[in-house]
């Protein structure tokens, strides 16, 4: 039985197993085609190792915060969000070219190099990307297999299912507007905020509390709805710009991708659009030439992380997190659900938005 505090680790291993069973059945599913496909499960495994598995845990405490009680069934159904998320990893590394992903090798990465150590005809490149696709693409339809075969009741799965559509939705349409906004943006921390909003922050937190309440229960759930989005927007803001921090100054033994990643790939986030907003002439011309440059090397990241440092712009975001986290967490304070939903769902909020995650 999970209890309060939000006992995450619980969550993860239960998430976890469910993940683990539904692998093996679809190892055998992927083997009955060929052999040559059960490379896609070796690497849809590996990326599904990692993660805090946070998804699934607001999911959870969604349902339990509506009256649900702690079953499998639910566990397995949340554990659908990891194959969404994951499906999500995969199309963003490939559009951004990144190398690694949660320690290791990127999908697309991964299957160029079995093309290159194979010496197959073509490009390992191309072939590493149309596998890459392919594989996101079957985890999106994973997704509604899972979730459909998690147990539950068919009214409750309904009830679910517009919501899962929504969380789909708004994330690959935050997707695009990264894509715009690194191709064609005003970089404005009020454009980078909104592609926070769908690409990361009702995705990662609203929507999956929203999941869990609607598989829950039929009626009387819209004053709950309503306090997990007052809850579940402003932590999803604030969980991004801490993965934002962490993507320019983290460790990479924690984060799992290199500390340079998103500065090389030019991301247009609120802590690049801040300090753009207060930078110099100067440093602004440093910016432009440093940031998005393939070949940045540590000594180029090191000094956009001195400018970003000296402009205020990491001071600012650190200010933006704790305020968000303040909103998150004074919104539970009169949210129509038991205490112990309330305390999971401060834990959680500590959880998502830590230093050294």
């Amino acid at each position: 039985m999970v209890t309060s505090p939000a006992d995450l680790q619980l969550i993860r291993d239960q998430a976890g197993r469910a993940l683990a069973d539904f692998l093996a059945r679809q190892r055998d599913v992927l083997g009955g085609i060929g052999e040559d496909m059960l490379p896609w499960i070796d690497a849809i495994a590996e990326l599904l190792t990692g993660g805090k598995r946070l998804r699934p845990a607001f999911c959870y405490w969604g349902w339990r915060a509506a009256g649900g009680g702690d079953c499998q069934q639910i566990h397995t159904a949340a554990a659908a969000l990891e194959l969404l998320h994951a499906s999500a990893l995969v199309h963003d590394d490939l559009m951004d070219a990144s190398d690694t992903r949660r320690g290791h090798p990127s999908v697309h990465r991964r299957f160029a190099a079995l093309h290159e150590t194979a010496r197959w005809r073509g490009s390992a490149e191309s072939f590493g990307a149309g596998a890459a696709i392919l594989i996101g693409d079957l985890l999106m339809a994973w997704t509604d297999e899972l979730f459909a075969s998690s147990g539950l009741p068919g009214a409750a799965l309904r009830r679910g299912r517009p919501v899962l559509d929504s969380m789909r939705a708004e994330v690959i349409c935050g997707q695009y507007l990264d894509l715009l906004g690194q191709s064609a943006g005003e970089g404005t921390v009020a454009s980078a905020l909104r592609v926070v909003r769908y690409k990361s922050a009702k995705y990662t937190v609203e929507r999956p509390l929203h999941l869990g309440v609607a598989l829950a229960g039929p009626s009387g759930t819209d004053p709950i709805l309503r306090a997990c989005t007052a809850y579940g927007v402003p932590l999803g803001v604030a969980f991004q710009l801490r993965d934002d921090i962490l993507g320019v100054f983290g460790d990479p033994a924690l984060t799992g991708k290199p500390a340079c990643d998103d500065l090389r790939e030019g991301k247009q986030t609120v802590l690049v659009a801040i300090a753009r907003e207060r930078a110099s002439q100067a440093q602004r011309e440093l910016l432009d030439r440093r940031l998005g440059d393939r070949l940045l090397d540590e000594a180029g990241a090191a000094e956009i992380r001195a400018l970003l440092t000296k402009t205020g712009a990491v001071a600012e975001c650190e200010k933006m997190i704790g305020s968000c986290v303040a909103d998150a967490l004074s919104a539970l304070t009169d949210a129509p659900m038991t205490g112990e939903a309330k305390r999971a769902l401060a834990d959680l909020a500590v959880a998502a938005t830590a230093r050294s995650d």
